[in-house]
This record gives C-alpha cells, structure tokens and sequence, in this order.
C-alpha cells in the first residue's frame, strides 16, 4: 500500500509542477499519476528490499496531449527513492529519448521541487576506447604489424595524414577534457568506418584489466550514472543488458523500477533483438581470414608452447568449420528455388526444416562449439596475463594487443553457433515455434535465419519475473480497444493492471474523420492508385501542410507518378532526402507561407511531431494491412491457425487498427490544431473488421461517404 507520506510528496510535486508552469490540472494526467503510483507503490519488499511480491506491471495508454512523461515521471521518482531502487526510462526512439533528457526531466527537476539526479546510458559502442585509439597512434614496428593483422575485424591503423591528424586532435581534446569520448559529442565529424575504429564491443572490451580503465569514457560514464536516481536510455540496450544476464551496464532488473514509453514497440525489439542470422558465404570468408590471422600470429610467435598449440588448433577448426560451410551452402542451394523463380525467401512452413538441412546444421553447431570453447579458453588466458599470471607465456603488450582480436572472434563464433542451435532445435509440442528460413542477399550470399515468433516467453523470463517493477505507456497500446494484442506479443503477467487514460484533446472539434466513395477496390492496386491520383489535388486544396502515407513504396510511386507538375512540385516523397532533411525541408516552407506536401510511408505514420500548419491534413491510402508473407509473421500465423485461431483477426487487423491509430494521431498534436483526415479505403465501411477498426479511432467527426 502506499504510504500516506509518499502519496503527499507526490501529490504536493505536481500541484508546484502545475503552480511553476501556469497549468491547470489534466484529468487524463491526474489518473495516469494515481494509477501508476498505486500500483507499484504496492510492491512488498523483504528486509533486503527484494520484491516478494507477485510480478508487478502497469500498462497505461495515455493518449496525445496527456502529458505522460511528466506523469510517469512524478509518480516514480518518489516512489524509486523511497524503497531504494533506481528508475530506469527506456524509449524506443532517439528523438524520445533526447526530448525527456533534455526537455522533459530538467522541466520536472526544476518545477515540482523532486528532487533527484538524472543521466543518460549509452552502450560502449557510442564511446571513444582510448586502448584503440592509443593502438591507432602507437609508434614502432611491432606494434603495427600485429595491429594490420586484425584489419578484418575492424583493427586496420593503415591510417591517412589526415585521418591521423584528426586522431591526434581526438587525442589531445580528451586529454584537456574538451572532449568527453562520447560519440554524440564529437568535436569534428567521422563516418561510420572511422570511428569503428575507435570503439569496441562488450567482447573486444579488456573491461577492469585495461590498462587505461582509469581514463575508460565508457566506465567514466557508466560510474557517473551509477549514482544517479533516474536512467535514460534505450529499449535496445536494456535488452542487450538482459541478455548479458542483466546488471552489466544498468543496473540489475531486481533494483530497478523500469517506465517503456513508446511500449507498443518492446515484443517487436525483443523478436528481433533474439533472432538470429547468418550469411554462408561471408562466414566462409571470415573463417579463411582467421585461418590466415592465426597463420600470421603463429609465425610471429614460433617458439610459444601451449600458446603455438592452442593457435594451430584454432586454425584447423576454422578449416574444417569453413569445408562445412561450402557443404552447407550446396545443400542450401539444392533445396531452395532460389536459382529456378529468383525467389528472394525460402520460408520452412511451421518452422520444420528438411532433416538433410538439420543433420548439416547440427554438424556447424558442434564444430562452431569446438572453435567457440577454444576461444573463449585462449581469452580467459589472456585475462589471466592482463592480471599478472603469465601461464599463457605472453607479454601484457601482447595480451593487450590481442585481446580485442580474440575477443571479437569468440564473438562472432558464438553468434554463429546460436543461429545453428536455433535453426536445428527440436520445438517443443504446444509451444510457439520458432520461424526458420533461407534469404537470397545482395551478393548472392545466402542467409540462414531463426526468430522467435512471439517475444513472450523470453520478456517473461528475463524481464517481468526478474525486475522490481514495470510501466508500460504509449499512445497506442490497445487494438480494436483491447490490450490483448499487448499481453499475448509481451508476456505481461496474468494480473498485469491495464489502464486508458484519455487525452485532452476535443476529437469532436478538432477534427474531421473521412471516408469518402473512392469507387476503386483497394485490392486492385492499379485502379486504387489511379482513382487516388485523381482525387488527390481536391482533397489537399485549401491545406497549408499535408501528409499522405501509403502502405507500400510501389504505391506511392504510382500516385504520384500520375499527378499533375503544378502539384507534384509540392511534394516531398519519403527517401529523396534523409527523414530529418525531408522534415526541415517541409518546415522551412510552411514558414515560408507556402504549400508543402509529404507523401510518407509507415514511419512517417509514427514518432513526427507537425503541430498547426504543418499538418492541417493526413490522408491515408489504404488500411495498413501488413506484408502477409514476412517470415515471422506468417510462421506466427501459421501456429495459431494450427492452434484453432483465425490469424486474420487475431493478427492482421489488430495490428492494422494500431498502425491506423498512429497514423491519424499525426494530425492533432496540441489542443489549438484543427484539421482533417481522409482514408481512401472505403473496406473501414463494407467490412465487419473495417467497423471495428473505425470504432477504435479518435472520436473525431464522420464523414462517411
């Protein structure tokens, strides 16, 4: 239960929150605030503060303009104070995360007298390793020559003058403290490839044996934000955390209060985070280029012992690994049609690979086990020379200088040998199976895939039963008005408090909701991108700033292909320009007083923000029905069609009515905006779906033609 003086501190934080910026109270906002604290702020904990409780989870769809971040916000802090816990706030966008960095949190930190300290986790790719760097600029012969031998994973130094120079002034800014070693805050700017050089993995990192930990941007960081109340960061890197068992770069799940914003994301990040791939022909490669790496470390280090020992013996894994490789890519080219139809993807129905498949499978798994287990030998070796115990008869130079090399190639071996265990494993009877296919890739390479089909099982286990507590929230967690979709996709507990808290906005008034009679069958795909070429220039006179999204590129191609110059001069398609440069683009007329037109597809259906003018209009093609053969997709449809279950409503129109929701939630953004939306898709009024999604809209008013 929470306590009386909890729920004062929280009730007295926001009426200064709203006094300080001159608010008046949001219903929508005061129930958000109440719910989330009554919930989690009924957790019981033992005298070491560990949930004894049940799993606690609150999902809250808080609609636009709620205010949900200074919700979530006043309603945790106090409570993650109180019983000892840090909040962690993780977004599924980089635009989330900045604005409640450097917006949101400062606002309540000054405003409602909480207070509190706050600070942002990045993973250690996002900063500068000063080993890598110090290793790029070394001077002297050995050094160098052992470094070019790690080009393949990203260790070339073959460095031009002014690459170098830039290095140098990397350098020289870290050391004054000028610079922090923080990606996002370089002084100048470098490409992808150049500062993949400058940084390394969780596996490529020495971690506490690095002789510059004390210096480490990454540890520095992760120190600081050690001692804060509040963590920002991103659903990628709290999964990644998960999987490394939790605790390696936040802090552990059982100490931690976690807020999901933009939650209706999270099954679909933890699918795709726990899937697995891998392309034959670039691992065969890779395999030749560590046979020649260690051929090379060998004849650099003859006289070695156990060290010669264990180098040869990799080698001559690598060799036999990347034979199975070749036998595995004919296998795969004999069963697949790739060569006959150009098919792009052979998907196995029901997960179920042809045994000759799995038997050459099962071989990969065992020799990647054999090369993964020798690695991950030859790094804790180099470990133990990094801590003073020679037994590997190395020098810590040598140690330092090889440790990175040895520990991405573990790495990557270890990724090899879970696609294989997950491609081979037999899935167990009644339970979800796992989606198991072959791509055909740019290079003619194949690729071999394994993904989960529903991120349930996995957020069960590592997430809900293992942390403190959970919010959920976002805009659009409920389909056709239910959180089904959510609890079946995440795995939310059976007692998991589901709330709708109502947005501010007056639907009625801001907005007008059309259907009109497009006379064209959405199905037929010439005839419906013709007649909404034809409509199109009516529809969007009269409207300063207008978005029209489409479900797929062709479409979008179509229309405007077959629209009038006066007209298409006005228009920005998705993919001209970057989406930021396409965005400002659209802005700088609009300001301008001109017309400007976006056509977009489904992530411009999301995460814009075109508030007043530079939205008055959103017309939508089509219901956003998704691709119905996307492997995961139809291996899930597959099983609950198999369990008795109808896919199409279970799966394709939830999922379309929440795209739907997102799509028309770009139109009213504040309560002065006032526009209109079109669906030229008229199946919303012919189809008993089509009702249930129209239902589930914002109340705006109809116009159904």
């Amino acid at each position: 239960m929470l306590s009386e003086a909890l729920k004062a501190q929280i009730q007295t934080a926001y009426s200064r929150f709203l006094e300080a910026k001159g608010f008046k109270p949001r219903y929508g906002q005061r129930l958000m605030i109440a719910e989330a604290a009554k919930v989690l702020g009924a957790i019981e904990q033992d005298e070491q503060g560990m949930r004894i409780s049940a799993d606690t989870v609150v999902a809250i769809e808080a609609g636009t303009g709620v205010g949900k971040t200074v919700a979530y916000s006043l309603a945790l802090i106090p409570l993650a104070k109180a019983t000892d816990k840090r909040l962690v706030i993780a977004t599924a966008t980089v635009a989330l995360q900045e604005q409640i960095l450097y917006r949101d949190l400062p606002d309540v930190q000054q405003n409602s007298g909480l207070n509190f300290s706050f600070a942002i986790a990045k993973g250690r790719r996002r900063y500068l390793c000063v080993a890598r760097l110090a290793s790029l600029l070394a001077e002297g012969k050995e050094q160098n020559q052992t470094a070019e031998l790690f080009a393949e994973e990203g260790f070339s130094i073959e460095l031009d003058s002014d690459l170098l120079a830039l290095y140098k002034r990397l350098q020289s800014q870290l050391e004054s403290g000028a610079w922090d070693g923080d990606r996002d805050r370089l002084p100048e700017p470098l490409n992808e490839h150049d500062w993949a050089r400058l940084s390394v993995d969780h596996h490529q990192c020495a971690k506490r044996r690095c002789a510059y930990i004390g210096h480490c941007p990454f540890y520095l960081a992760k120190e600081a934000a050690e001692k804060v109340d509040v963590i920002v960061t991103n659903h990628d890197l709290l999964l990644a955390d998960l999987a490394l068992g939790g605790g390696v770069v936040l802090p552990a799940p059982a100490d931690s209060l976690y807020v999901f914003d933009e939650a209706h994301h999270l099954a679909d990040k933890a699918i795709s985070h726990f899937a697995h791939k891998s392309r034959l022909h670039a691992t065969q490669s890779w395999l030749l280029q560590t046979e020649k790496t260690l051929a090379k470390l060998l004849a650099q280090n003859p006289s070695q012992g156990e060290t010669a020992k264990t180098l040869m013996e990799m080698a001559e894994q690598a060799r036999e690994l990347r034979n199975k490789q070749q036998d595995m890519q004919k296998l795969c080219e004999q069963l697949a049609e790739f060569d006959d139809s150009r098919q792009l993807v052979q998907r196995f129905a029901a997960g179920k690979i042809p045994e000759p498949l799995r038997e050459a499978g099962l071989l990969l798994g065992q020799g990647f086990t054999a090369l993964q287990q020798r690695l991950e030998g030859f790094v804790e070796r180099l470990k133990d020379v990094l801590d003073g115990e020679n037994r590997a008869s190395l020098s810590r130079q040598q140690a330092e200088l090889w440790y990175p090399l040895f520990g991405s190639l573990q790495a990557r071996a270890a990724e090899n040998l879970a696609l294989w265990q997950a491609f081979c494993a037999q899935d167990q009877a009644g339970e979800p199976p796992t989606a198991r296919w072959l791509a055909l890739v740019e290079t003619d390479d194949i690729e071999v895939n394994a993904s989960p089909i529903l991120a349930a099982p996995t957020l069960r286990r590592n997430l809900w039963q293992r942390a403190y507590g959970a919010l959920l929230t976002s805009a659009t967690l409920t389909a056709l008005g239910r959180f089904d979709r959510l609890r079946t996709r995440a795995g939310l507990p059976d007692n998991t408090h589901c709330q709708v808290v109502p947005s501010p906005f007056d639907y009625a008034k801001a907005g007008l909701l059309r259907v009109p009679d497009l006379k064209a069958d959405p199905s037929d795909n010439a005839a419906h991108s013709a007649a909404i070429s034809s409509v199109l220039p009516e529809l969007l006179a009269g409207s300063q700033g207008s978005l029209v999204l489409f479900s797929s590129r062709r479409q979008m191609q179509e229309v405007f292909a077959a629209l009038p110059d006066e007209l298409a001069e006005r228009i920005l398609r998705q993919g001209e320009h970057s989406k930021q440069k396409t965005l400002q683009i659209h802005r700088e007329r609009i300001e301008k007083g001109q017309p400007s037109i976006l056509f977009g597809l489904a992530s411009f259906a999301e995460g814009i923000d075109l508030p007043g003018a530079l939205c008055e209009q959103v017309v939508i093609a089509k219901i956003p029905f998704a691709v119905p053969d996307e492997p995961v997709e139809a291996t899930l449809a597959e099983w609950i069609k198999a369990s008795g279950g109808n896919p199409f409503m279970q799966i394709s129109v939830p999922d379309a009515s929440l795209k739907l929701i997102q799509a028309c939630g770009r139109l009213i953004r504040s309560e002065n905006d006032r526009g209109t939306i079109t669906v030229l898709d008229r199946r919303l009024l012919t189809r008993p779906y089509g009702k249930a999604i129209l239902e589930s809209l914002p109340p705006f008013r109809r116009e159904l033609g």
